[in-house]
């Protein structure tokens, strides 16, 4: 499956501290993360449809944050993604690779985020930081 974001958060460890950071693509355009579903069947008569996001290793831009990265697809790939005709590992395997380094930015976002009752377009806006990460 295909779960589209305009960014992520992920926590850099800096100085003792876990600091929010926001990744998003420099053009600020919305993109699809590659991801896995699954439809589960309980005893009790239930259904669960589940969703996960594949990661990969981080590239060299992502590695001081954290080490690995979600697997994010350029629009020319998500076809392929979502074919389920195409199983060849050789031919899937280029997906799986981490973006380029130079398509992202990154900057560190309010604490609060870090609360699941925060709920606001604020979470994405620059913390009062003297750096971006």
């Amino acid at each position: 499956c295909l779960i589209l974001a305009d960014g992520y958060y992920e926590w850099q460890r800096r100085d003792g501290q876990k600091i929010p950071v926001y990744v998003r693509l420099r053009n600020r355009e919305p993109f699809a993360f590659a991801g896995l579903w699954e439809r589960w069947h309980g005893a009790d008569d239930t259904t669960l449809v589940t969703c996960t996001i594949l990661t990969t290793e981080a590239n060299e831009w992502i590695q001081p944050i954290h080490h690995r990265m979600p697997v994010i697809l350029d629009p020319s790939q998500e076809a392929m993604w979502l074919d389920r005709s195409v199983t060849e590992p050789d031919v899937l395997q280029p997906l799986l690779e981490p973006v380029h380094s130079d398509i992202l930015e990154a900057y560190a976002v309010s604490p609060q985020v870090n609360s699941a009752r925060y709920n606001s377009p604020a979470c994405i806006l620059p913390a009062e930081t003297p750096e971006n990460i």
